[in-house]
Parts: structure tokens; C-alpha cells; sequence
């Protein structure tokens, strides 16, 4: 979907090392929060949008309870054969599918969920007017992204250590997962799709990892990074340990890191 480094491309054994390394300390605080406020509006179908290796599925299943029917999709087939594997949430309807061009009728569902997926759509306005489309009157949109690199130590230390092994080359695929953040596009891009009500609320956690390997094996290996650095032929293993210095000397031993993210919600008429 981008063109920087490919990072839409979670293939081979990255959904596994996403979904081990990244997903209970990075994604899973994100996860328990964006459920918690779908089931605020008590929807009876809900769409979940480049669903991942299915985190936000599960809890999503966990705050519905039986009451709400859950279709997941992504356009990823590896992350999504991976989240069909674990049957974390059994009865979701897991379908292959691009965000930006629905297979869904309109007014189809109550409230459509994303986490940390639209930063990746190279159309943002259309991504959202898909889900617009296919939401119902008053139908709610709530999805999250990070915050600037800047704000986002973790990430800012696995970029700043790739560029420090690949000074001539290095993969730009930190730019695109930190690179919506302005308050002003975001609410700019939602009125041009239609929706109405926006709210943006900074949501951040300090996290506790249960080591600085586990989370640099995750950083490197469990997101299309990895593809970008075996492309150049770097040496991932001397990186790795790099960057579980850089991780220890920053947060400790094992680290504490701040993870900064935004959460938007919005409506739609």
C-alpha cells in the first residue's frame, strides 16, 4: 500500500515475532482501551479494519460479549491467516480485505474499529470514507495511531540505531507508522469523509518489558523492517544487540518504556 520500504508487507515469520515480541507490551494497552470504548456505544456489529494478528479482535470479543457480531479484515494474508490460527476470538468473521475498498454494503455495521492501521492507507480520506459508507446513522469510527517518533522513545532508538549500521541506505519505515500525528490533518481528512463529533484524546502508557531482547527482536524482526534490512544485506544480528543496549542504557534493565499514542473517535450522521 506505501511505498516507503514496503511496510505494509508483514510476511514470512514476521506476524509470529509481531504478534510474541510487540503485541502483549506495545499493542495490547492500546487494544484493551480502543474495546473499551466501542463497547461504550453498545454496537450489534462491528467491523474491525486492518485487524492484524488479532489483539484488538480479542478484546473486542472480551467487551462485546455475545451481543455483537465482529467482522475482522485485513489486507495482509499472513498476519490474517495468523490471527485465524490462534483463535483468540473463534465465532469473528476473518476476512481478507482492503480498508480502502470495503466488500460491504452500506450501513452495514455500527461502529468500525481501527488500531494503528490508517497511518499505513496512502489515502487516508478514503479509507475513511469506506468506513463512513458502511457505517449506519450515528454509526462511530474510533481508531488510534502514534504520536511523532520524537515522542515515542522506542521507536526513535530502533530508527536512530538502523541508521547508525546503514548510514548510506537506511530503511525508512519509521516514517510512515509515526507519521500521522498532526491533530489538524487528521481532523481536516474525517470532514472530508463525512464524519462529525471528532474527539482526539493522547493516550500513553509506561510499559514494562519483560526484557530489552525480546522487545529489540520485535522492533527488528517482527515488523517489515525486517524485509527492509535483509534487502540491504545487513548484519540484523549485530543490529539486534545493538539496539538491546540502546534499549537497556535508555529504560534499564529490563526496560521501561513510554509508549504515546493518539485515540480518535468521530460519527457519522
Amino acid at each position: 500500500m506505501v511505498a516507503v520500504d514496503r511496510p505494509h508487507q508483514f510476511n514470512a515469520d514476521i506476524p509470529r515475532l509481531y504478534d510474541r515480541h510487540l503485541g502483549p507490551i506495545v499493542f495490547l494497552p492500546y487494544a484493551r482501551d480502543i474495546a473499551r470504548r466501542v463497547a461504550g456505544v453498545q454496537p450489534s456489529r462491528v467491523l474491525e479494519v486492518a485487524c492484524g494478528t488479532g489483539i484488538v479482535t480479542r478484546q473486542l470479543r472480551d467487551a462485546l460479549g455475545a451481543r455483537a457480531s465482529i467482522v475482522a479484515v485485513d489486507l495482509n494474508p499472513p498476519m490474517l491467516e495468523y490471527a485465524r490460527s490462534k483463535a483468540d476470538a473463534p465465532d469473528a468473521d476473518w476476512r481478507h480485505a482492503d480498508g480502502a475498498s470495503l466488500p460491504f454494503a452500506n450501513a452495514s455495521f455500527d461502529a468500525v474499529a481501527c488500531q494503528f492501521g490508517y497511518m499505513f492507507f496512502p489515502d487516508k480520506v478514503a479509507g475513511f470514507r469506506e468506513a463512513a459508507r458502511v457505517l449506519a446513522p450515528g454509526g462511530h469510527l474510533f481508531f488510534s495511531v502514534w504520536n511523532s517518533l520524537d515522542a515515542n522513545p522506542t521507536g526513535r532508538l530502533a530508527h536512530d540505531t538502523v541508521v547508525a549500521h546503514l548510514p548510506a541506505d537506511p530503511p525508512m519505515f519509521q516514517q510512515v507508522p509515526f507519521g500521522y500525528h498532526d491533530d489538524r490533518a487528521i481532523r481536516a481528512d474525517l470532514a472530508a469523509a463525512g464524519f462529525q463529533d471528532v474527539a482526539i484524546d493522547r493516550v500513553v502508557f509506561d510499559v514494562d518489558m519483560p526484557s530489552a531482547g525480546d522487545l529489540a527482536t520485535g522492533l527488528l524482526r517482527g515488523t517489515p523492517m525486517f524485509n527492509a534490512l535483509t534487502e540491504r544485506g545487513a548484519d540484523i544480528d549485530a543490529m539486534q544487540r545493538d539496539l538491546q543496549r540502546r534499549l537497556v542504557d535508555a529504560g534499564g534493565s529490563p526496560p521501561t518504556v513510554r509508549l504515546d499514542g493518539k485515540v480518535v473517535t468521530a460519527r457519522v450522521g
